[in-house]
């Protein structure tokens, strides 16, 4: 009940110290942009920085105003935001995740139609089909994409699987399972998690995995029930995994999860390729010998994507600026430096491979090889809406406690007609 009131107490003052610096903003000359992002980490701030003095460059006398909100991987960015769009007093631009994360959005009218500066872009032609499809909501496109993230991979080192006599990380969530008793004869855990988003991102991994991709898409489109044996079993499976794993005693946020991989305590973590530059930067390994990854089992092959968006709100102060800034986002100049600060790769196709090395060569090869099978997340706002997701929330904290895999599947295929 405290940490509640403490989350709302902390919003509460966040939202007053924003609204001082936005009476600022509103205040002072036209000659300039806000746009309202959660990117104040390291890599994230610097890479739009980049972007901002591109802007700038290329918009003389224009200030670009970054009204950035830090804290709970964007839940405080989005609550003010949320706030801002009820009165009516968007910024200029802010950020969201690509796909149906949008929708309420989309539907109440506050953000603006894109697809005219689709075509005159070019952006068809360079942004995957599998991208534009995500990013399709009733016939239209309303975000600009600026770097792609991919979810479904499994980190390990290489160490660590030779000191147990381990080939390879596995193909399969089978083989994990095989893999999970040598390693707990040798006394370590074979699976690290974190709090419940993490324990969500699991979540679909192993729908993937287990489902492939068609039934996979088919499950969030509404085309398969969460009752049908194929989903019944893939949660058989996800019950199994979080039964070698280190649920019980889990880590409080996605690094302390890493961390257990780094020390050797836990064998595996599941998590999106912003892994890549926390290892780097913050654990100084090298890829692929100090760290590895591998598609999630039973993933090879398919990228389960997440990306980070701009859009055009309804009744910005400055349109005109808000869409140079967002042809800034979608170019080739744009995405080359942001991404390598980011830690992530660019949704363009034609973008500069030399300038991503190590973990992120690897990852823009498979973006771009057109075998590549490009499906969307489920933790990170791509294939479900936000009322979905928070009824999948809500409904996997109880499975993940009590293993009731019936009840959960009810509740997740009830939730589906309920939300849409």
């Amino acid at each position: 009940m405290w940490k509640g009131r403490f989350a709302i107490l902390a919003i509460v003052v966040v939202s007053l110290i924003c609204g001082l610096s936005m009476f600022a903003v509103r205040g002072a000359s036209n000659d300039q942009l806000e746009v309202y992002s959660w990117w104040t980490g390291p890599g994230e701030e610097e890479g739009l920085a980049a972007m901002a003095k591109s802007f700038e460059g290329t918009n003389p006398g224009v200030r670009f105003v970054n009204a950035a909100v830090s804290g709970g991987a964007g839940s405080n960015a989005k609550a003010i935001l949320a706030s801002r769009l009820l009165a009516n007093d968007p910024p200029d631009s802010y950020q969201r995740h690509a796909g149906l994360e949008l929708l309420d959005d989309v539907r109440s009218g506050k953000v603006q139609d894109l697809t005219d500066l689709y075509r005159r872009q070019g952006w068809m032609k360079v942004f995957p089909k599998g991208l534009i499809d995500n990013l399709t909501i009733d016939d239209k496109i309303y975000a600009v994409p600026v770097n792609i993230h991919r979810a479904n991979l499994l980190w390990y080192l290489p160490k660590t699987l030779q000191d147990l006599g381990l080939s390879g990380p596995p193909k399969t969530w089978s083989e994990f399972l095989q893999q999970a008793e040598q390693i707990k004869a040798k006394g370590k855990v074979a699976l690290a998690v974190g709090p419940e988003w993490t324990q969500k991102h699991l979540l679909e991994t192993v729908l993937l995995g287990e489902l492939g991709a068609d039934k996979y898409e088919k499950l969030w489109e509404g085309q398969i029930s969460w009752l049908s044996p194929d989903v019944s079993r893939a949660l058989d499976m996800y019950a199994k995994v979080l039964a070698v794993s280190d649920v019980k005693s889990a880590a409080g946020d996605w690094q302390p999860q890493l961390d257990r991989v780094v020390s050797g305590s836990a064998v595996y973590a599941v998590m999106g390729d912003w892994t890549s530059s926390y290892l780097e930067q913050t654990k100084n390994l090298r890829w692929p010998t100090g760290y590895s990854a591998a598609a999630s089992p039973g993933s090879d092959g398919v990228y389960d994507f997440l990306s980070d968006t701009f859009t055009l709100p309804t009744g910005a102060r400055r349109p005109d600026l808000a869409k140079q800034w967002l042809i800034e986002c979608g170019s080739t100049d744009g995405q080359n430096l942001f991404n390598p600060l980011k830690g992530s790769i660019p949704a363009r196709t034609d973008a500069d491979a030399g300038l991503y090395k190590d973990y992120l060569a690897w990852a823009l090869q498979q973006w771009r090889d057109p075998k590549t099978r490009i499906v969307g997340s489920l933790a990170h706002g791509v294939v479900a809406n936000n009322a979905y997701n928070a009824e999948i929330d809500s409904a996997l904290g109880l499975f993940v406690q009590d293993g009731d895999q019936g009840k959960f599947a009810r509740t997740a295929d009830a939730q589906y007609r309920e939300t849409q």
